[in-house]
C-alpha cells in the first residue's frame, strides 16, 4: 500500500511514520505545511494526483484551542477548507481517508459515554471547525472519522510535558478535576489507524486509551510515574477560566472498535508508563 500523511511534524503524524516503518511498510509520503499547504487546493490536488496514495492519514489541523477563539478565519481555513481539499483529492484518486477528529464536537453534558452516533453540539471554534471537517470527510466513500482526546506523543507539546516542566519549579500545581475523559497515546493510536487503513470497515469511531480520569487524576499519575513529589490541588473549571469552552464529560465509548474487529488501546496508565520511559531515554540521550 501507498500512504500519504499530513501533519507529519505533529505528535500523531510522527508516530504513524514510526508505525509504518516498524511494519516494514516504506511506501509513504509524509508531509507538513512546508511541502504541502493543505489550504492550497491546487497544490493538494497536484501532490495527491501525482502520488496516488491508497490511504491518506489526515493529521494536519489547527489545534490551538484557545487561540482559535480569536483566529476564527485561520482555524476554519485549516480545519474546514484544508480538509475539503484533502477529501476532494481523495475522492478523485479513490483513496481511503482517515480523518482525525475530537471530543470537542460534543458539548460534554451527556451523563454517560458518548457513542459515535450521538448528536454533536460543539461549543468552541475549534470543535465547530473539526465537526465541519467531519462533514467533508463523510463525502469520501472510503472514510474513517476517528474522534480522539487528550493526546500525547513524543514529538510535540502536550499535558504530560507541561506537568513535568512545572514539577521542576513547583512543589504543587492546581489542575481541574471536573473535566473527565481519557488520554490517548499516539503510539497506540497509530497502530490502530494503520490497522484501519488495511481494513474496509469504514465509519465514525472513537479511539482513546482505556480507562477514564480527570485532568487532576492524570497529573497525579504523571508525577507518580516519573518519581515526582509534586502535589496536585484539585480545582474547578471556574477556578481556571480559559477562553475556549471545554466539555466536562469527554468519555467516549469504544464499543464500535470491538464490534468491528479492531483492538482496543491499552489502559491510559500503561500508556503513561511507556511514554515516561521513552521521555526519559530522550532526555538522557539529549544530556549526552
Amino acid at each position: 500500500m501507498k500512504y500519504l500523511i499530513t501533519g507529519v511534524k505533529g505528535q500523531l503524524g510522527y508516530d504513524i511514520v514510526r508505525e509504518l516503518e516498524k511494519r516494514d511498510e516504506h511506501e509513504y509520503l509524509a508531509l507538513d505545511a512546508e511541502e504541502m499547504d493543505i489550504t492550497d487546493r491546487d497544490k493538494v490536488r497536484e501532490v495527491i494526483m501525482e502520488y496516488q496514495p491508497d490511504a491518506i492519514f489526515h493529521c494536519a489541523a489547527y489545534t490551538a484551542v484557545d487561540k482559535a477563539e480569536d483566529n476564527v478565519e485561520t482555524c476554519e481555513k485549516v480545519n474546514v477548507e484544508g480538509t475539503r481539499n484533502i477529501a476532494e483529492a481523495a475522492r478523485e484518486v479513490g483513496s481511503k481517508l482517515i480523518y482525525l477528529s475530537t471530543d470537542y464536537v460534543f458539548d460534554g453534558t451527556k451523563e454517560g459515554k458518548y457513542v459515535p452516533e450521538d448528536p454533536t453540539n460543539p461549543k468552541s471554534v475549534y470543535g465547530k471547525t473539526k465537526y465541519l471537517g467531519e462533514l467533508e470527510a463523510l463525502k469520501v466513500l472510503k472514510h474513517y472519522i476517528v474522534r480522539i482526546s487528550w493526546v500525547f506523543g513524543i514529538n510535540g507539546h502536550n499535558f504530560i510535558k507541561t506537568m513535568l516542566k512545572l514539577a521542576e519549579t513547583h512543589d504543587a500545581v492546581s489542575v481541574v478535576s471536573d473535566q473527565v475523559g481519557s488520554p490517548t497515546y499516539t503510539v497506540d493510536l497509530a497502530r490502530l489507524l494503520v490497522d484501519m487503513a488495511h481494513a474496509d470497515r469504514y465509519g465514525i469511531y472513537h479511539a482513546t486509551n482505556e480507562g477514564e480520569c480527570s485532568w487532576a487524576d492524570f497529573a497525579e499519575y504523571i508525577f507518580k510515574a516519573n518519581g515526582k513529589d509534586t502535589k496536585v490541588n484539585h480545582i474547578t473549571s471556574e477556578e481556571y477560566p480559559q477562553k475556549a469552552y471545554r466539555p466536562r464529560n469527554s468519555r467516549l465509548s469504544k464499543d464500535k472498535l470491538v464490534e468491528n474487529g479492531f483492538d482496543l488501546l491499552p489502559t491510559w496508565q500503561d500508556a503513561v508508563d511507556r511514554y515516561s520511559e521513552e521521555l526519559n531515554k530522550v532526555y538522557v540521550k539529549g544530556a549526552k
